[in-house]
């Protein structure tokens, strides 16, 4: 095998090592004929390509009356295939081969009958070396009304290395060819042979003509420079120029490569031409976008919402705990307007507003995804749109359950008394006690010192000196409990802020959490399975 053959081998490994990813990735996305088409293309070239190199498979196809039949037996040699009038001629293939070591995988590849075998053992006798490794095929007529070897001839017409077209000058228009094969096997120029057969019933003149009609409509039907042989079967006209066209194919032992090459360039036209003004995305959602998706679905399930109200039941939480003892004891002459808020477990509490806020809200979880899915996929193809919007919405169903479930987890730790708590407590029962023991005193020097109702049990009780600093005692010891009881309730609000901050980030992070495992990730793989198609493209279409 000669270099610049293993380099087209090679080439066209990772070409068709790319349709192989190409189909995985489209399933669902490309059309699906055409990847039912790559599959089977996939399947020939793996067969074909493990099959003999060395041989070269070379197909005489027509119409009937071509003339082809008499053809593969001038070219052989030998009468191995039938001639006769009766219609069709041809029932079945005939091959011919020069070189059969090797060839008989390749044949029964091609399901060629035992029978309908022949080979040239002497063909390096005749001075026809250059034909060695020929596999010369005479299909059956294409136009036949059998449908058995209509079905065959259109079968090995697709698996041939090259396709020799023999045409009737009387006929070579025939619609049914251009219109079933020549069509489709445009861009095939370097494995495919015209033959205007039957040249000996032409004049020099009709001869020039209907050649150069014929290029004219190959031409238009997208063959560009299409090679054109003029031959007789009867008279052996231009079989050695047919010869020499079939040895160079076969001395270069390229035909078996460029067929499948020219298969995968007619595939992938379409495929080039669905993708040509389109890019690859960026595979990753972007920070913005995170932060984004994960701001609507903190809105979704209500994280504002269960944050003020921790805020608020911590504030009423810490009435009982920092109030001024005397304000709580005058609110509870009062009737409780707090009794409504059920506050007997604010753990309970808290998950049960969180699990409301989420159960309530579908349709908001619903556009959060929505949007990311509209916002990563600009510039896509919009079956490919679809395909992400999918994936954002795979899991949809047990979104707004699993964010529940998440944040009901995210309970404040209200049961747990801060210490500061404690000791402005310590500190108001304290002033209290001062206050009591200051009136106490200040009743006692009234009821000794100044009414004289008795004796004084010590002197310090029935000093009428002492009662003006006592008032001031009094006075300042209310005063200190009252400036206390303001300043803890500012520090009572700047502890719920804190607290509802804390417990918000917290059910921010969950909520991130989820969107990342539930939403992000489906979205970049299929991001990336976007790439990867318009990569293998890309590589399958690399000539």
């Amino acid at each position: 095998m000669t270099a610049s053959t293993t380099d087209v081998q090679y080439g066209l490994g990772a070409r068709f090592a790319a349709l192989t990813r190409l189909v995985e990735l489209g399933a669902g996305r490309a059309d699906q004929a055409t990847l039912a088409e790559a599959a089977q293309l996939l399947v020939r070239a793996g067969d074909r390509l493990r099959l003999s190199p060395d041989h070269t498979v070379v197909a005489l196809a027509g119409g009937t009356g071509s003339g082809k039949s008499s053809l593969f037996n001038a070219i052989s040699g030998l009468e191995l295939s039938p001639i006769g009038v009766r219609r069709p001629t041809t029932a079945r293939t005939h091959a011919c081969v020069w070189g059969l070591d090797g060839a008989g995988p390749l044949l029964d590849w091609l399901q060629i009958q035992w029978r309908h075998r022949f080979a040239r053992a002497s063909a390096l006798d005749k001075g026809e070396s250059q034909l060695h490794g020929l596999i010369l095929l005479d299909l059956p007529d294409h136009d036949s009304i059998r449908a058995l070897t209509d079905t065959e001839a259109d079968r090995l017409i697709k698996v041939s290395d090259l396709v020799v077209w023999v045409l009737d000058p009387q006929k070579y228009a025939d619609a049914s060819v251009h219109r079933r094969y020549v069509t489709e096997l445009a861009g095939h120029d370097a494995v495919t042979v015209f033959v205007l057969n039957h040249a000996d019933r032409l004049s020099p003149e009709d001869r020039e003509i209907c050649v150069a009609d014929l290029r004219e409509l190959l031409s238009k039907e997208g063959v560009d420079g299409p090679q054109v042989v003029v031959t007789s079967a009867v008279t052996g006209e231009g079989v050695d120029d047919l010869k020499a066209v079939l040895a160079e194919s076969v001395v270069r032992r390229r035909a078996a490569f460029q067929r499948l090459e020219a298969d995968l360039d007619r595939l992938m036209s379409p495929l080039t031409k669905d993708v040509a003004d389109l890019s690859s995305v960026e595979p990753a959602v972007d920070g913005a976008r995170r932060e984004g998706l994960t701001d609507a679905l903190c809105d979704a399930v209500g994280v504002s919402a269960v944050g003020e109200a921790m805020e608020n039941v911590y504030g009423v939480r810490s009435v009982d705990w920092v109030g001024w003892p005397y304000a709580r004891w005058a609110a509870r002459l009062r009737p409780d307007p707090l009794s409504s808020l059920r506050l007997g477990d604010v753990k309970d509490e808290i998950r049960a507003l969180v699990g409301s806020a989420v159960s309530a809200q579908p349709a908001e979880v619903d556009n959060a995804v929505q949007a990311l899915a509209d916002g990563v996929t600009q510039g896509m193809p919009e079956v490919w749109q679809a395909g992400v919007r999918d994936a954002a919405r795979s899991r949809s169903g047990e979104l707004p359950a699993t964010l529940s479930d998440e944040l009901s987890q995210v309970a404040p730790p209200l049961d747990r008394v801060p210490g500061w708590w404690w000791l402005l407590k310590i500190w108001q029962y304290l002033l209290v006690v001062l206050f009591v023991a200051g009136v106490a005193w200040a009743g006692s020097i009234l009821a000794y010192g100044v009414l004289k109702v008795g004796p004084a049990p010590m002197e310090i009780l029935g000093d009428v000196g002492l009662l003006p600093w006592l008032g001031l005692l009094i006075v300042g010891v209310l005063g200190l409990g009252l400036l206390s009881g303001m300043a803890s309730r500012n520090f009572v609000v700047l502890g719920a802020a804190k607290e509802r901050e804390r417990l918000e980030r917290g059910m921010r992070r969950r909520v991130a959490a989820v969107a990342e495992e539930m939403v992000v990730a489906p979205v970049e793989g299929e991001l990336r399975r976007y790439n990867e198609y318009f990569a293998a493209v890309a590589a399958a279409s690399r000539k």
